[in-house]
């Protein structure tokens, strides 16, 4: 971090001296302008383009996944013995409907969140690279993804606590399905819990940016061994196959590091769940589950992440370099 504030500081120090009183705000005006003027759109559209085919596709272990990360013992929720029993049971439930049950929020989520994160992301690279030759550190992508993920978590966090609470409605609640949809669910939630509601799981979610921007640091790494094994330009164009290989060698690290956050993340958000904040969820889970609590629906997550990922990346590096014209 103190590598990059100083390369923003000599960089700041380049433009026009504001008159004393308005040092500050003008310096802090200029360095968002510069910032701004790295803003990509055909990032956002290829990021959101990667996340959008990646859900249809894969949203039924998504709901896999939260469950398995849910299950604390408590009457009404079903019991599974693997992925498949729990698909088949939803399955024989509800239908096709019921593996897509808040498949429009993750939608909307994972759009968002891969075009926002793309986008936030290759400006900040940009910004810290400006008048620079070099490339930047290992360091300096990891700092830049983490700053990408909290602006992201900030715009999307109220989505993530709808996509909850949509997936984990059953049909054995006492009460019956609370949520009809996604608007539904927003009004609601911000009805009969204000903005808090919204931001349920936001700071387990912040903590998961570590989880992005350990995924980035490794994915721009290979990028770069790779290139300059091939000895070619870093930013060279490579295969799908390579494309996909790194992705899920970057998931699966990211994923291994910091998965207990998700699970945290999701009991804060569940609506059955009655938790006072994060010390609460881990310390209960702890006594109850054990370690093996802090894992729960990890193997349905990989089952999911990494063929969603690999999808992600490959659409997003192809979409982006052609609506760059980068595309050779």
């Amino acid at each position: 971090m103190s590598t990059i504030s100083g390369q923003r500081s000599a960089a700041a120090a380049t433009l026009p001296v504001a008159p004393e009183s308005n040092g500050p705000s003008f310096s802090i005006t200029a360095n968002l302008l510069r910032l701004f003027k790295h803003i990509k759109y055909e990032n956002l559209a290829a990021g959101l383009s990667g996340g959008v085919i990646s859900t249809m596709v894969l949203h039924p272990l998504d709901l896999v996944k939260i469950r398995f990360a849910v299950s604390d013992g408590l009457s009404f929720r079903p019991h599974y013995n693997g992925i498949l029993h729990c698909m088949k049971s939803i399955w024989k439930v509800d239908g096709i409907r019921g593996l897509y049950q808040g498949v429009t929020p993750n939608i909307w989520g994972t759009g968002a969140s891969w075009g926002f994160y793309f986008l936030f992301y290759n400006a900040i690279k940009a910004y810290i690279q400006e008048s620079r030759q070099s490339e930047l550190s290992a360091v300096e992508h990891l700092v830049s993804a983490a700053e990408a993920g909290i602006l992201t978590l900030c715009l999307t966090n109220p989505v993530w606590v709808t996509k909850t609470r949509l997936v984990l409605q059953y049909n054995a609640e006492p009460d019956g399905k609370q949520y009809k949809g996604m608007l539904d669910a927003l009004v609601k939630i911000y009805r009969h819990e204000g903005i808090p509601g919204l931001y349920r799981g936001f700071l387990p979610g912040l903590v998961g940016t570590s989880h992005a921007a350990l995924q980035f640091m490794t994915y721009e790494g290979l990028k770069r061994e790779q290139n300059r094994y091939k000895e070619m330009p870093s930013e060279a164009l490579l295969s799908p196959l390579e494309y996909i290989t790194m992705a899920a060698i970057s998931k699966i690290f990211a994923v291994a590091t910091t998965y207990p956050y998700q699970v945290v993340r999701a009991r804060l958000q569940d609506q059955h769940s009655n938790y006072s904040g994060i010390v609460d969820v881990i310390r209960r889970t702890w006594r109850n589950e054990g370690m093996e609590g802090f894992y729960k629906g990890m193997v349905p997550n990989l089952v999911r992440v990494i063929p969603a990922c690999c999808i992600t990346f490959l659409v997003y590096e192809n979409v982006s370099r052609l609506l760059l014209g980068q595309y050779n």
